[in-house]
């Protein structure tokens, strides 16, 4: 999953001039009350972040909650952690969430060596090595019920060394490995919305903002690229959503269903995983499976999203492309 290039960029300034701006909407900046950067200090009070605009400090409040594999408190954040945080509806000043060391592993299992798994997250990216802690594999194992080889698997952790270790499970995955999946006839509808769950990926994979910038691009990764023009760049399959087929530099209109926050966002690259996956977020009751998109973190904060649930239930609006 990788950022926005420029000639997706100049894809969509040639759509909003051939068919007319509401066909192409500009994205949304990502909010002013989300900050990724790294931890310089963190007392019971104040948290100091090194972020791509200097350092920055958050005072917090009483319900403001910290999650680093769990809640912990504000003083077990440690310096060079990764961190992102959620600012309060006042302003930027005050912190009301903050979560460090954030890791996801989504993708299929390809092998498995105790309580420890490769992960292959498709595309052609690296595979992950995912530690599977003792605390946390009895919950993982309620909605993994095979862990093993060629079996799906999507898990919130933490970064450690280069390993993701597994804290919780994003969703109910199947009994039976993806080579298995049922074939799904391709879906035919024409509406340009489209109901299902956003999830979320690090595209700097845990490496820092001053490291990597893609740690703070605004955007999606959607799972429906047209292969005109992203040949061999997105190994899909049929999703089990009637997703229009996209490029890179679209816009994707976003709500949390759960929330009601609103978002335009562009696509910025291939998330081939979300259409191996046909699953649903244990969010706000709803009954649409599937994933629309892969935000980045910083946007799937933005739109009122919690790292450590790892998707909300969300409603997609592509704009219309016909003359």
């Amino acid at each position: 999953m990788s950022v926005m290039t420029d000639s997706g960029r100049d894809r969509r300034r040639f759509t909003a001039a051939v068919l007319g701006a509401a066909a192409a909407p500009e994205p949304t900046p990502v909010h002013h009350r989300v900050a990724r950067g790294v931890v310089v200090d963190s007392t019971a009070y104040m948290l100091c972040l090194a972020t791509p605009n200097g350092e920055e400090r958050f005072l917090y409040e009483r319900a403001t909650t910290f999650w680093r594999g769990g809640e912990v408190l504000p003083t077990e954040l440690r310096p060079g952690d990764d961190a992102v945080v959620l600012c309060s509806h006042d302003g930027r000043l005050v912190a009301e969430r903050v979560w460090a060391q954030t890791a996801r592993a989504t993708g299929v299992i390809v092998e498995r060596e105790g309580d420890s798994l490769r992960v292959d997250p498709g595309h052609g990216r690296p595979r992950l090595t995912v530690v599977l802690p003792y605390r946390s594999s009895g919950r993982i194992s309620v909605r993994h019920p095979r862990l093993e080889p060629g079996y799906l698997f999507d898990a919130v952790g933490t970064w450690r060394d280069g390993e993701v270790r597994a804290v919780r499970p994003v969703t109910t995955q199947p009994p039976y490995p993806l080579r298995s999946t049922p074939h799904r006839p391709p879906v035919r509808q024409h509406s340009t919305t489209v109901t299902g769950i956003a999830t979320w990926y690090d595209p700097a994979w845990g490496r820092s903002s001053h490291l990597d910038p893609r740690a703070v691009v605004n955007g999606a990764a959607y799972p429906a690229l047209d292969p005109v023009g992203h040949e061999g760049r997105c190994d899909r399959r049929t999703s089990c959503l009637p997703l229009p087929l996209l490029s890179t530099g679209a816009s994707l209109n976003l709500r949390n269903d759960c929330t009601r926050d609103t978002a335009v966002v562009p696509v910025v690259g291939c998330a081939a995983a979300d259409s191996w996956l046909c699953d649903l977020c244990p969010a706000c009751g709803s009954q649409s499976a599937g994933r629309l998109a892969s935000l980045t973190m910083t946007s799937f904060v933005a739109l009122g999203g919690r790292l450590e649930a790892g998707c909300f239930n969300a409603t997609m609006t592509v704009a219309e492309q016909e003359g």
